[in-house]
């Protein structure tokens, strides 16, 4: 069952990772080789938590090491493991249609490592981003999407984020933005804390309104 639903907004406000592209195999295969050289207990079955930054990861799993080093190595295996990234639907179509200073990349990877995955997918890299090694705090802290809002010259309210995991749920409403939930990497019961939740980016388009902000319209699944 879905009703179409139209928003208005100043800005978007994007994760990459479940939004935009699917990179979820490299990521679970480069975590696991990442816990294996490091003796993670079960590391043939870790299952990397999603929209965590890989900085905090690291430390959660190895307090011990240097995390800058443990950093580095992971993001070296992710970005030479690209071989089934893909863009998802509607993404492409949806970020061409929009206004360049309408719209950031807010993501917990880090700019080396998205920069990357953009080209691998062929989408565009916007002129604003927020990436993992601009903030002191990450998903579900809320600082990830003020500072994609003050890039965008707006207040959080007036933006709307777009996400797929609870955690950025949790960073966009706690910043004070409306959260469009993306169906993919997560049930519809986790993405429960969004205002809307879609089936994939094909549901939406974007338009401007007479007064100069962003009209969204989506088929809202329930």
């Amino acid at each position: 069952m879905s009703e179409l639903v139209k928003v208005e907004a100043k800005g978007l406000l994007f994760d990459m990772d479940g939004v935009l592209i699917s990179s979820i195999g490299s990521v679970v295969r480069c975590w696991r080789i990442w816990a294996k050289r490091h003796g993670i207990p079960n590391a043939e079955t870790y299952n990397v938590p999603h929209g965590m930054r890989a900085i905090e990861i690291v430390k959660s799993l190895r307090p011990d090491m240097d995390p800058v080093e443990g950093l580095r190595e992971i993001e070296d295996l992710e970005i030479a493991d690209t071989a089934d990234l893909k863009v998802l639907p509607g993404a492409k179509e949806l970020l061409q249609s929009l206004p360049p200073d309408r719209w950031a990349i807010v993501t917990s990877a880090t700019r080396r490592l998205m920069l990357g995955r953009l080209e691998v997918a062929g989408l565009p890299a916007p002129d604003r981003i927020v990436s993992a090694d601009d903030v002191e705090r990450g998903k579900p802290d809320p600082e990830p999407y003020r500072r994609g809002a003050e890039l965008l010259g707006c207040r959080p309210e007036d933006c709307v984020v777009v996400e797929d995991a609870p955690s950025g749920i949790g960073a966009g409403k706690a910043a004070g933005a409306q959260v469009l939930g993306v169906l993919g990497t997560h049930s519809m019961s986790e993405l429960n804390e969004a205002d809307w939740v879609v089936r994939s980016l094909e549901e939406v388009s974007v338009q401007k309104s007479m007064k100069g902000q962003l009209e969204i319209s989506f088929s809202q699944t329930r």
